[in-house]
């Protein structure tokens, strides 16, 4: 991690750095295609199916599940807009979602589709609260798997198993937490899955992917058709629009060739190792700076419940704007985020004793 020699960086939660390879990865791409053009184009995409089998296996989905998508936002919307509502239905999000996840469903009520928005303690919710948000109209339960500003850990199989019940599908915005938490929706029947790959992927920006149970994808209406969406999507003079039998006839047009293949790099790598080695590393991690910064005298916001703990830790020093806490923290070269008024952390397992030491000393210096 070439950004280790410059910063302690706790901000994966909003733009991770690059692993090495991956600009290797891109360098490679951008002096093929400067000195090549279009060539060697057919090679580039044929290793588009690989990144899509190890986006597949990170899920535990089948590869014909995966869409190759630019960005969690986009996945969303493909959902939202695709899926058949009818007039008076409902969805059920948090109030407190990032706004990607929230506009799309309140847009949709031009389309007569209510958005509920359900409140919560710094990210916390009861799930009881989610149910009775829920109603005999309710098509879709929309909501993060991990809270991006104070970190609270969704029970995916708990909401699984409210939705289903309410004859309602689960949509989770993954992006807090894929790569780093372990899910197999083999086991764990979420129907919609989203997020790209530069946050805990360790991957560039303009890179994700869209996962929509088998069983959903005659579901959704495709929306952005294009050469791309169809069976025959290299035979331009063949007009039919018979669309792809996989998730990846809501990939439209043409990809964004270097971001994937870095997003593939960056997978390819994480699946050297298990989701338990991921989170176990990461949440050690978390649960020392919790320790060591309420020594250092500042306050943590953020819950830190058995399994609902993550990645994310927020905080703040009694006194302190959060926002100008932050540029002290950067002058001493550690990266953080400022998010809802507080301080954020968001470490990654590569994030070592120095990093937390680097931390404390900054934070006390900013008291």
């Amino acid at each position: 991690m070439p950004v280790t020699r410059q910063w302690a960086y706790f901000d994966h939660a909003a733009v991770g750095p690059l692993v090495a390879v991956l600009g290797h990865v891109l360098m490679a791409w951008a002096t093929d295609m400067t000195e090549n053009g279009d060539t060697n184009w057919p090679a580039w995409a044929g290793k588009l199916e690989t990144i899509r089998r190890h986006g597949a296996e990170l899920i535990g989905a089948d590869p014909t599940e995966i869409a190759l998508v630019r960005n969690t936002t986009e996945g969303i919307n493909l959902v939202a807009e695709g899926f058949p509502w009818r007039d008076g239905d409902n969805v059920v999000t948090l109030a407190d979602e990032f706004p990607s996840n929230q506009y799309p469903w309140i847009n949709l009520g031009s389309r007569g589709v209510e958005c509920r928005r359900v409140e919560t303690d710094n990210g916390r919710v009861d799930l009881a609260d989610i149910q009775k948000a829920c109603d005999a109209r309710t098509r879709m339960i929309s909501i993060s798997w991990v809270n991006y500003a104070h970190g609270w850990r969704n029970d995916l199989d708990a909401l699984a198993e409210l939705a289903h019940a309410r004859g309602a599908l689960l949509f989770v915005d993954a992006i807090q937490g894929l790569g780093m938490f372990p899910l197999d929706v083999r086991h764990t029947p979420v129907d919609f899955l989203a997020a790209d790959s530069h946050k805990w992927l360790l991957g560039p920006e303009g890179a994700g992917l869209l996962y929509v149970r088998r069983e959903h994808l005659d579901l959704l209406r495709p929306l952005a058709v294009g050469w791309n969406s169809v069976k025959h999507a290299n035979d331009f003079t063949h007009i039919e629009l018979i669309v792809k039998d996989s998730a990846a006839r809501y990939e439209g047009g043409s990809y964004n060739m270097a971001g994937l293949h870095a997003m593939g790099a960056s997978l390819a790598l994480l699946l050297g190792y298990t989701r338990e080695q991921m989170a176990e590393r990461i949440l050690a991690t978390t649960d020392e700076a919790c320790r060591r910064l309420t020594a250092a005298g500042a306050t943590v916001h953020s819950h830190r419940d058995g399994l609902h703990k993550s990645g994310i830790v927020a905080f703040d020093l009694a006194g302190r704007d959060s926002m100008q806490v932050r540029k002290r923290l950067l002058a001493h070269g550690v990266a953080t985020g400022c998010r809802a008024g507080r301080v954020r952390i968001s470490p990654h397992a590569y994030t070592n004793e120095a990093d937390l030491d680097k931390l404390i000393k900054a934070v006390e210096a900013a008291r």
